[in-house]
Protein backbone atom coordinates (compact mmCIF):
# COMPACT_ATOMS: atom_id res chain seq x y z
CA UNK A 1 0.00 0.00 0.00
CA UNK A 2 1.24 3.46 -1.20
CA UNK A 3 2.53 5.85 2.10
CA UNK A 4 0.53 8.90 2.83
CA UNK A 5 3.55 11.17 1.55
CA UNK A 6 3.32 8.96 -2.19
CA UNK A 7 -0.71 9.45 -2.21
CA UNK A 8 -0.62 13.45 -1.60
CA UNK A 9 2.05 13.57 -4.25
CA UNK A 10 -0.29 12.37 -7.03
CA UNK A 11 -1.04 13.75 -9.87
CA UNK A 12 -4.26 13.72 -8.84
CA UNK A 13 -6.11 15.71 -6.24
CA UNK A 14 -6.56 13.79 -2.23
CA UNK A 15 -8.87 14.81 -0.12
CA UNK A 16 -7.24 13.74 2.70
CA UNK A 17 -10.07 13.96 5.87
CA UNK A 18 -8.40 14.34 9.29
CA UNK A 19 -10.71 13.08 12.01
CA UNK A 20 -10.97 11.30 15.38
CA UNK A 21 -13.55 8.24 16.23
CA UNK A 22 -15.58 10.26 18.75
CA UNK A 23 -16.04 13.32 17.03
CA UNK A 24 -19.18 13.96 16.03
CA UNK A 25 -19.10 16.51 13.11
CA UNK A 26 -16.57 13.67 11.98
CA UNK A 27 -19.19 11.37 11.79
CA UNK A 28 -21.33 13.65 10.03
CA UNK A 29 -18.46 13.87 7.45
CA UNK A 30 -18.43 9.94 6.71
CA UNK A 31 -21.99 10.14 4.49
CA UNK A 32 -21.04 13.38 2.59
CA UNK A 33 -17.93 12.02 1.83
CA UNK A 34 -18.79 8.07 0.54
CA UNK A 35 -21.08 10.59 -1.91
CA UNK A 36 -18.86 12.83 -2.84
CA UNK A 37 -16.48 9.08 -4.06
CA UNK A 38 -19.16 8.32 -6.08
CA UNK A 39 -19.70 11.80 -7.99
CA UNK A 40 -16.26 12.60 -8.19
CA UNK A 41 -15.17 8.16 -9.55
CA UNK A 42 -11.51 8.62 -10.58
CA UNK A 43 -10.88 12.57 -10.70
CA UNK A 44 -9.70 12.82 -6.81
CA UNK A 45 -8.76 10.37 -4.11
CA UNK A 46 -10.15 10.79 -0.59
CA UNK A 47 -8.01 9.45 2.41
CA UNK A 48 -9.09 9.84 6.26
CA UNK A 49 -6.47 9.42 8.85
CA UNK A 50 -7.25 8.99 12.35
CA UNK A 51 -5.61 11.98 14.13
CA UNK A 52 -5.39 9.52 17.35
CA UNK A 53 -3.91 6.52 15.24
CA UNK A 54 -1.63 9.39 13.50
CA UNK A 55 -0.64 12.41 15.42
CA UNK A 56 2.94 12.82 13.69
CA UNK A 57 0.61 13.60 10.61
CA UNK A 58 -2.11 15.72 12.10
CA UNK A 59 1.25 17.42 14.02
CA UNK A 60 3.30 17.96 10.65
CA UNK A 61 0.38 19.71 8.93
CA UNK A 62 -1.07 21.78 12.35
CA UNK A 63 -4.39 20.30 12.68
CA UNK A 64 -5.89 21.53 16.12
CA UNK A 65 -9.67 20.48 15.51
CA UNK A 66 -11.22 17.41 14.08
CA UNK A 67 -12.62 17.20 11.07
CA UNK A 68 -10.13 19.30 8.99
CA UNK A 69 -9.85 18.46 5.15
CA UNK A 70 -6.85 19.27 2.93
CA UNK A 71 -6.97 19.03 -0.59
CA UNK A 72 -3.37 18.20 -2.02
CA UNK A 73 -1.69 18.19 -4.86
CA UNK A 74 1.80 16.81 -6.10
CA UNK A 75 2.55 17.30 -2.07
CA UNK A 76 0.75 20.98 -1.95
CA UNK A 77 -1.68 21.54 0.42
CA UNK A 78 -4.06 23.63 -2.10
CA UNK A 79 -7.03 24.15 -0.11
CA UNK A 80 -8.07 23.43 3.99
CA UNK A 81 -11.33 23.73 5.87
CA UNK A 82 -12.34 22.48 9.32
CA UNK A 83 -15.70 21.53 10.34
CA UNK A 84 -18.48 19.89 8.49
CA UNK A 85 -18.36 21.05 4.39
CA UNK A 86 -21.20 20.31 1.95
CA UNK A 87 -20.58 17.79 -0.46
CA UNK A 88 -21.77 20.49 -3.75
CA UNK A 89 -18.51 23.05 -2.29
CA UNK A 90 -15.99 19.95 -1.80
CA UNK A 91 -16.78 18.84 -5.10
CA UNK A 92 -16.24 22.11 -6.25
CA UNK A 93 -13.18 22.83 -4.83
CA UNK A 94 -11.70 19.36 -5.93
CA UNK A 95 -13.05 20.34 -10.02
CA UNK A 96 -11.03 23.93 -9.49
CA UNK A 97 -7.91 22.03 -8.93
CA UNK A 98 -7.99 18.85 -11.00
Amino acid sequence: MATFAEMINSERPVLVDFFATWCGPCKTMEPILKDLKTSLGEAATIIKVDVDKNPAAAMAYQVQGVPTLILFKQGKALWRQSGVVPARELEQVIRTHS
